[in-house]
């Protein structure tokens, strides 16, 4: 196999055009666009209690409030999410705080 130096951004998929072809290159951006899957979030409030929530990476902090209001019993006006010292404002989407899979959060309740 010949090795190739792309930008970090571009991968390797066989080719479907032609069988000569062996390889085309894409931007990942560009394949993955349309086939995001959902993550799951783990928030803690630290009172014993552990709420696993699945939702999109486009999907803002106020969406995974109301997510976890509707497993807590809570309103999500009165639930803050926040890691270390950063409150989560309402209106930033997951991808934009770099929120991924599996990733732990703090959950409290105001």
């Amino acid at each position: 196999m010949h090795a190739f130096l792309f930008h970090t951004s571009w991968r390797i998929v066989p080719c479907a055009r032609t069988s000569t072809c062996p390889f085309r290159h894409e931007r990942a951006w560009d394949v993955d666009v349309g086939k995001r899957a959902m993550i799951e979030v783990v928030l803690n409030d630290r009172l014993g209690r552990k709420v696993r929530v699945k939702c999109n990476p486009d999907d803002t902090i106020g969406d995974l409030k109301k997510l976890v209001a509707a497993q807590t019993g809570t309103r999500p006006e009165r639930i803050r999410i926040q890691k270390w010292y950063t409150v989560y404002k309402d209106h930033i989407t997951l991808a934009d705080y770099e929120i991924h899979d599996g990733m732990g959060l703090e959950l409290y309740y105001d």
